[in-house]
């Protein structure tokens, strides 16, 4: 485990810590919050009782669908445009403003579309992850030294070759970046469309708790939440890590 990973691991036990200590000693009205602690039991009770099964699945099958379209297409387009750059400089601008659209409002059309099933809410969490993708499919090709592309073709290496044995492995940094921020994107588009328009799913049932005034309940889910966004994105920086370990070697 490296520095940086235990001082964030203190830093995010110490903020813990803080709130157990300000909610148990009443500084913020248990009205407003639980303790972490009062809401890691409730969520087990609720994980050993099967309740989040259903909810789990579906959200998980969702973000798992729209992350695996993200980074498939968004990595091909970013290729497609790093290889045409009148493309590029059009592309520019949008890219550029991308996520200040609110993708929210297309949901009707979506529905209209793909119909009222779960294939809205993963165009959703699609197109959030897609441009981070782009963007760092872009970022990683244009940082590929020079110099190496002239090592390929000293060494007469096919496409193919220049492509796995070169490119890509220097590219590696950025296209890491954008694994991480397309499952971080995605996460959030489908939660949030579950949050937002849908009747089932972890997002949902976090509002359904919310609107029923049942704290327990909601505080827990977030914490499965937030807990699993974290144990997802840390597993692909142990993996990047390892990969440039190797590459080091």
């Amino acid at each position: 485990m490296g520095k940086v990973t235990r001082v964030q691991l203190v830093v995010i036990a110490g903020f813990v810590a803080l709130l157990e200590l300000l909610t148990r000693t009443g500084v913020i009205n248990r009205l407003t919050m639980i303790p972490p602690s009062q809401a890691a039991a409730h969520l087990w009770i609720m994980l050993s009782a099967g309740e989040l099964d259903a909810a789990m699945t579906q959200t998980f099958v969702n973000v798992a669908v729209a992350f695996a379209l993200a980074v498939l297409v968004g990595f091909g387009a970013g290729l497609a445009l790093h290889a045409l750059p009148r493309l590029r400089r059009l592309s520019d601008p949008l890219l550029a403003s991308y996520y200040a659209v609110p993708f929210f409002v297309f949901y009707p059309l979506l529905i209209a579309i793909f119909g009222l099933n779960r294939w809205p809410l993963i165009a959703i969490g699609f197109v959030f992850g897609a441009a981070a993708m782009v963007i760092a499919t872009l970022n990683g090709l244009d940082r590929v030294p020079r110099v190496l592309r002239k090592v390929a073709l000293v060494h007469r290496l096919g496409r193919g070759q220049e492509v796995f044995h070169i490119i890509l492995p220097a590219a590696a940094p950025q296209l890491f970046t954008g694994l991480k921020l397309s499952l971080a994107y995605a996460f959030i588009g489908v939660i949030a469309g579950e949050f937002i328009l849908s009747g089932s799913g972890l997002g949902h049932a976090i509002a359904y708790a919310y609107d029923s005034f049942d704290n327990p309940t909601m505080y827990a889910l977030m914490l499965f939440v937030i807990g699993l966004a974290v144990a997802l994105n840390a597993g692909l920086h142990v993996w990047e890590q390892r990969l440039l370990r190797r590459r080091r070697g």
